[in-house]
């Protein structure tokens, strides 16, 4: 009996472990701490600001690797945590608000190696520093905006079906709906019930009202929306704004993590997410006199707020679009005026909603209204945090046309003034105001040193593993060997290559068990071979039936393991996860590397040939 590999077989084995080498080669060159800055308020980088940032860094006896301008950002590269600091301090106060200096890391990869894809492992927040906020949700005013919304579309449905009515008004927890007789309350009832049927509906004939609630189940609906459309646009803004690698995810029923791989600066941090903000469209009411309003006859159905300028204006109370239907917004000039405007692209909804409240007012002006919410720090009753409200309008514009999904807003002075309102809708309006209740910094030093003593362990460990499978098994422990280094390489490879991986500490943990459990599998194999050595096989039989007496074995073992660590996944959070995933990919690149990749090698050297001894 001779052991043969046929030739298709050892060529996979030998691509794939150069495929796997080729991609976790980036992790070599690892990353360089880097600044990047970027314009804010309508500023944009350009060469100019490259010059500028070349001589802040000249004049302070900076060095740096390299300075480069692209996509509107100029990112300097440096050899040390300690020159970046000094840097963004010095970039910080040179170019002034007018700029965003943001401390980044970027790949070192060659040009070649990340044509290819090739790009390095993501670290998590404990590796490579960073800031951690953890935001709360504001899920009072979540609820109160959707009531806001039940009473515009409850008008909406009854003009639609010309049934009258005398009010429609908020009722604790609910809607109420007066109406001026029995008929027309039974005609609401009949409509609406059709339309809601997950909410609750109560009538009084003597009272002529119908009081309308949410269920239990589309309260906890709602303020599940709330959550994810906050988490939405938080991803966005964070993006919009370059943060490398950010991670943001929901952690319970109101809190959203927030982690910035990087970024050292708390204070700037929160800049970067920006406020918790959120924009409204409403008509400018120029039915009533101004100065009236200004001197304390507000009409009813109006309100007064000040724009960028501090000057007044009047507007309406009815909000004919919030900031969450807003998917895209680009700054654009008028073909026939070159004025600076806002390209802006809505949801179905959105266009639905903003179609039917713009048909009746073409050629009237209609504001953009900016809303920031801060936490005041002080708690309700019900330990939530209290909010309050600082509102501007940000921009007044002429309704060309009756507006869909699709339009433009004009009245920007400036393309700068455009660019910033473009960014500000891009970067979406919260749905309910968040506050940081907690934050975190991890500098970069003891992430380095995280990665310093994560790394020591990992050698350690297979050192040891190396030195033990040489001793004990001779030629056939440094088959062993190999096998666990192209296990090594495969597992860097692959997190380096599957989106969203992210190594920390608990996930180099994993990878340090899985050294130690893929020997496990040649273990079983060379065990295997000897018995069948001393009872008696050739070589080539002892090679044969050891390999496949073990393939059930080694296979059962695995896959319960792989089983547990799926279920890690699934049900654990942030750590556990990284420490499930390091060890789901361990677990087959070790299965792979142990039963295939050491066949071949075994095969290769002592298969196809008559052999007196086995060295093992």
């Amino acid at each position: 009996m001779l052991n043969k590999y046929p030739l298709w077989k050892t060529l996979m084995v030998v691509f794939i472990v150069a495929i796997g080498a080729l991609y976790a080669l980036p992790n070599y060159y690892g990353e360089d701490p880097a600044v990047q800055i970027s314009g804010t308020k309508g500023v944009q980088a350009d060469l100019s600001t490259l010059d500028a940032v070349k001589d802040t860094l000249a004049q302070a006896n900076i060095t740096y690797q390299s300075a480069a301008l692209a996509n509107g950002q100029v990112l300097v590269r440096f050899s040390d945590y300690k020159t970046q600091q000094t840097a963004n301090e010095s970039l910080s106060n040179s170019l002034g608000d007018a700029y965003s200096v943001a401390l980044n890391l970027t790949p070192a990869t060659p040009e070649w190696l990340a044509s290819l894809g090739g790009v390095p492992m993501k670290l998590g927040l404990d590796l490579s520093g960073g800031v951690h906020f953890l935001m709360e949700v504001d899920m009072k005013t979540a609820m109160g905006r959707a009531q806001e919304n039940m009473i515009g579309d409850f008008r909406t449905n009854l003009r639609k079906e010309k049934i009258r009515y005398r009010s429609v008004n908020e009722s604790g927890n609910g809607v109420e709906i007066i109406f001026r007789n029995a008929d027309d309350l039974a005609n609401a009832e009949s409509v609406l019930k059709r339309t809601y049927g997950d909410y609750l509906f109560v009538d009084n004939e003597d009272k002529l009202s119908l009081k309308i609630t949410m269920t239990d189940a589309k309260l906890k609906e709602t303020r599940e929306f709330a959550l994810q459309q906050n988490i939405t646009i938080i991803r966005n803004r964070v993006n919009e704004l370059g943060v490398a690698e950010p991670l943001v995810q929901r952690q319970g029923a109101k809190h959203i993590v927030v982690e910035l791989p990087g970024v050292q600066d708390t204070a700037r941090a929160k800049e970067i997410l920006g406020a918790t903000a959120t924009l409204q469209f409403h008509m400018v009411d120029q039915e009533h006199d101004l100065r009236a309003a200004v001197n304390g006859r507000v009409p009813p159905g109006s309100f007064l707020v000040n724009d960028q300028n501090g000057q007044p204006q009047l507007l309406k109370k009815r909000i004919m679009l919030r900031g969450e239907h807003i998917i895209g917004a680009a700054p654009s000039r008028d073909q026939q005026t070159s004025r600076p405007q806002v390209s802006i692209d809505l949801d179905s909804k959105g266009g639905s909603i903003f179609s039917n409240a713009t048909k009746d007012n073409i050629g009237k002006p209609m504001a953009t209204m900016f809303i920031e919410s801060k936490a005041t720090g002080e708690k309700n009753p019900d330990g939530s945090l209290k909010f309050t409200q600082e509102q501007e309008v940000i921009s007044v514009a002429t309704i060309q046309a009756r507006l869909g999904s699709k339009f433009v807003i004009t009245g920007q002075e400036s393309p700068a003034e455009s660019q910033n309102l473009a960014l500000l809708l891009r970067a979406g309006a919260l749905i309910a105001p968040i506050a940081i209740v907690e934050e975190r910094t991890v500098g970069p030093s003891l992430g380095a040193e995280n990665v310093q003593l994560g790394m020591q362990a990992i050698l350690w460990g297979f050192a040891m593993v190396l030195i033990f499978m040489m001793v004990y098994y001779r030629k056939f422990g440094v088959v062993a060997n190999l096998a666990l280094a192209a296990n090594l390489v495969l597992i860097v490879g692959i997190m380096s290559l599957i989106p969203g991986a992210t190594l920390t500490l608990p996930g180099m943990a994993g990878i340090v068990l899985t050294v130690g459990m893929a020997v496990d599998a040649n273990v079983l194999i060379f065990e295997r071979i000897r018995e069948e050595l001393r009872e008696g096989k050739t070589p080539q039989q002892a090679i044969h039936h050891g390999y496949d007496s073990a393939f059930s074995t080694i296979i059962d073992a695995n896959i319960t393991t792989l089983i547990a660590a799926l279920i890690l996944f699934a049900v654990g959070t942030g750590p556990i996860k990284g420490f499930a995933v390091t060890l789901s990919i361990g677990i087959i690149t070790s299965m792979f590397t142990s039963i295939i990749g050491t066949r071949a090698v075994v095969n290769a050297l002592w298969g196809g040939k008559k052999i007196d001894k086995l060295s093992i």
